[in-house]
């Protein structure tokens, strides 16, 4: 098998829409414990050459993932896609342990944010809550075993087969609903 034409490293940085540059990356140190790292703004767009002004800041999330955000002066008002709900569009970060996970929902309760969860996801537990950009952010702390993983691996093309002929949840990892108690 020959290697694959595109050779991937990473994620080099994932951008999203800001209402406030100032306040996100406020916002990002104080919450979640971010280092804001670096800044471009531009009046125009490098890529496209069109007037534009935009300030682009760059958030260090940790083992070289970057978030990054665009501060958008003269673009109408930030919205969200009116056809998709809005616990589908989100940013998940990994916590090292559900001990952090519940740590990281303290702090930032008293930040004054509304968190939802921990929510159980058979091989991780997640909690919720916004940006005040109206980002969701999740926070998921793995708690699967190595068979577990290996088991999702194993069905994940059947599952995705049957879902396109059937557009139904496949049952073929069932066992991940089962919460113990």
């Amino acid at each position: 098998m020959s290697a694959h034409p595109v050779a991937l490293g990473g994620i080099h940085h994932v951008a999203y829409r800001c209402k406030d540059a100032a306040e996100t990356v406020e916002w990002y140190e104080r919450v979640l414990g971010m280092k804001y790292v670096t800044a471009f703004a531009e009046d125009h767009v490098p890529s496209t050459g069109a007037y534009d002004p935009y300030m682009h800041v760059f958030l260090d999330a940790g083992k070289g993932n970057v978030l990054a955000f665009f501060e958008l002066p003269n673009q109408p008002a930030m919205g969200s896609d009116p056809n998709t709900p809005a616990w589908v569009q989100h940013l998940a970060f990994k916590v090292p342990s559900l001990e952090a996970l519940l740590d990281a929902k303290m702090h930032i309760e008293a930040q004054g944010v509304d968190v939802l969860g921990p929510t159980w996801h058979g091989i991780f537990q997640s909690i919720y809550f916004f940006d005040p950009n109206g980002h969701r952010i999740e926070l998921a702390a793995d708690i699967g075993t190595a068979e577990q993983y290996a088991e999702l691996e194993k069905v994940a093309r059947p599952m995705l087969e049957e879902w396109s002929q059937t557009k139904k949840a496949p049952r073929h990892a069932d066992w991940l609903h089962a919460k113990p108690e």
